[in-house]
């Protein structure tokens, strides 16, 4: 031992022990001397914005939720456990049993209960002294219309993060970013979307009778105002209810007229006819002679036809669009040099986003004459509306330029977004783009699509009080397995613009892969008529039966023409069958009347010379 402790080892030792404490007191003395910390403030919780309607009507609103879990090592009796909680939890007593009694050590017992079953279940662990049960707050969302507007308003996930629609797209407007906790304010912006939630119901509703009907797979209908570009109503069909989004089926969350990209058929020849017009091509007393089928031979021997769903003689650009004539309208892009159609086809809008407050938006496709897909027949094809892919946004955008004389309007989904005070930080204002016709040339157009709708394709559509302006479409659609065109599957549309006079409203509907009759002229323009129809008397636009209308009494009845038959075949179009009688007696001549109302197409067309024996066909509707 008196070896151990030897005089060095005891100094150095000492040394050591001294440093240590002094160590020690300098950093008690160095602590005591700093101010003392304040208390810790509770941490704010952030509140995201609501999304609501025009006029404030609530559409997505922020609550809580709470994930229920607990560790099962913590349970000291399983079954009483099961047996005080199995009811609140909504399980039975095996469920719940079997649920805890597997080896993870942390088990979910509920990952999204509401506000009234928190209570519920946190009241029952309280009297149980189930202190293990742990409940963490989420942010929440509640969707009180359920569908209505779903693929619009979208979803926000457990997380407090956008999944889809505004909820996506506006994630930084809604919910508080990092400068805004710092700045204090804890609650997002608020979000008036351009839908009036009401007239939203009533078209949905018009909507959900037309899948029914058609037995259609797929609808869209978009209700935009053409003077500003804000869209009034935005429906999607298959809809989702937004409080079950996770468990909806995939075809009811699609976004279709922003995200899908589509051929829309002779709807497309509105723009076809006045791009043509407007490039000087063409004039409104032109004619063409529709013989059946458009077909042209090149230089080079190659053959390009595209077939008529009628001989329709001589007719007028105006006629062309009235009888929707594929083979009148592959004659009218022959007015015009491939490079300046696809230019015009652009600046229309085709062929890029529109640039509305949503993600995912398809820019469509266009094809340039160099492309290496391009043939002899692109251009008479995406005349009647064909070899082009096109959004139902677009088609609204374009058809903006044709109601407000030429000039296209940017399409909108937001109305205005004020802060937690109610104040403005945002107000829609229309915004113009570059003119894209000719305000004689829009004007033109748009008394066609008149003419379309009181004799022609659209007359099923037409209200009589109050004008429309309607072009119908059908379109094959692509077979993904067999390329090509299908047989069966048919996309059928309809735009209207009204009242011609004053246009204020564009209205588009979309039906895909109906059933039965695909024909848009019977199954689309009714519809466009319905909906038009409460859309007028919702806005309270004026209107021809309105109880305000005053009338002198006195009512005149026109007599009815008498329709003589020369030796040409006069235009039948808009008679009654009252009128036609008289012809039933004309010797040597054969009349088959087909359908009931007013005649819509006949054959042989007008012009045609009358011989002995001509069998007239007629077509009523």
């Amino acid at each position: 031992m008196n070896a151990f402790f030897k005089k060095r080892r005891i100094i150095g030792l000492s040394l050591l022990g001294a440093l240590c404490i002094i160590i020690t007191i300098y950093s008690y003395f160095k602590l005591a001397l700093l101010p003392v910390a304040g208390k810790a403030k509770n941490k704010q919780t952030a509140e995201r914005g609501s999304i609501v309607d025009r006029s404030g009507f609530p559409l997505a609103v922020q609550t809580t939720f709470y994930r229920i879990g607990l560790n099962t090592k913590d349970i000291k009796n399983k079954e009483n456990f099961c047996k005080a909680m199995a009811p609140v939890l909504d399980m039975s007593e095996d469920e719940l049993f079997e649920k805890i009694d597997k080896k993870r050590e942390y088990v979910i017992l509920k990952k999204k209960a509401t506000s009234a079953e928190y209570d519920l279940i946190s009241s029952v662990t309280i009297e149980n002294d189930f202190t293990y049960v742990n409940f963490e707050k989420l942010p929440g969302r509640v969707y009180p219309n359920y569908a209505l507007a779903s693929q619009l308003i979208g979803y926000m996930g457990n997380e407090g993060i956008g999944l889809a629609g505004i909820e996506f797209s506006q994630q930084d407007v809604l919910s508080p970013t990092i400068k805004d906790l710092e700045e204090g304010n804890t609650k997002g912006k608020d979000i008036y979307l351009t839908i009036d939630a009401t007239l939203q119901y009533k078209l949905e509703q018009i909507a959900a009778e037309t899948m029914e009907e058609t037995q259609a797979e797929s609808m869209m209908m978009i209700v935009a105002d053409s003077r500003t570009g804000e869209l009034l109503s935005y429906i999607s069909f298959p809809a989702a209810d937004l409080n079950e989004y996770g468990t909806s089926p995939s075809e009811s969350k699609i976004n279709r007229p922003s995200n899908n990209a589509y051929e829309p058929g002779s709807v497309f020849k509105i723009f076809t006819v006045g791009i043509v017009m407007d490039e000087h091509g063409i004039s409104p007393n032109d004619s063409f002679l529709c013989d059946g089928g458009y077909e042209k031979r090149l230089s080079s021997g190659e053959r390009v036809k595209i077939g008529c769903l009628d001989h329709h003689g001589w007719l007028t650009p105006r006629e062309g669009l009235k009888y929707s004539c594929n083979d009148v309208l592959g004659q009218i892009s022959d007015k015009i040099s491939e490079d300046q159609f696809i230019y015009r086809i652009k600046k229309l809008g085709f062929g890029e986003k529109t640039g509305i407050e949503l993600s995912g938006e398809t820019p469509g496709f266009v094809k340039d004459p160099d492309n290496k897909t391009w043939s002899a027949r692109s251009k008479p094809t995406i005349a009647i509306g064909q070899e082009i892919s096109v959004s139902a946004l677009q088609m609204v955008q374009a058809a903006t330029a044709i109601a407000n004389g030429g000039v296209p309007v940017k399409l909108t989904v937001i109305n205005k977004i004020t802060d937690r005070e109610g104040n403005a930080v945002y107000e829609h204002k229309p915004e113009l783009k570059e003119r894209a016709l000719n305000k004689t040339t829009a004007d033109y157009i748009l008394s066609c699509m008149e003419t379309t709708a009181t004799t022609g394709t659209g007359s099923r559509a037409n209200l009589g009080d109050v004008s429309l302006g309607v072009k119908t479409g059908t379109a094959q659609m692509a077979d993904p397995k067999n390329g090509g065109y299908s047989d069966t599957d048919f996309l059928s549309n309809c735009i209207a613009i009204f009242p011609v006079d004053n246009p204020e409203i564009i209205l588009y509907i979309v039906v895909e892969k109906a059933k039965g009759e695909t024909y848009a002229g019977r199954i689309v323009a009714p519809v466009i008529g319905k909906a038009a129809d409460v859309i007028i008397d919702h806005m309270g636009m004026s209107r021809g039966k309105a109880s305000s209308v005053e009338h002198n009494g006195i009512i005149t009845i026109k007599k009815t023409p008498t329709i003589k038959l020369g030796s040409l075949m006069p235009d039948f179009t808009g008679c009654s069958k009252k009128e036609l009688l008289p012809l039933m007696d004309l010797p040597g001549i054969k009349l088959n009347l087909n359908g009931s109302g007013w005649v819509t197409s006949q054959n042989p067309p007008a012009g045609t010379p009358v011989s002995q024996g001509t069998v007239i066909e007629l077509y009523l509707e």
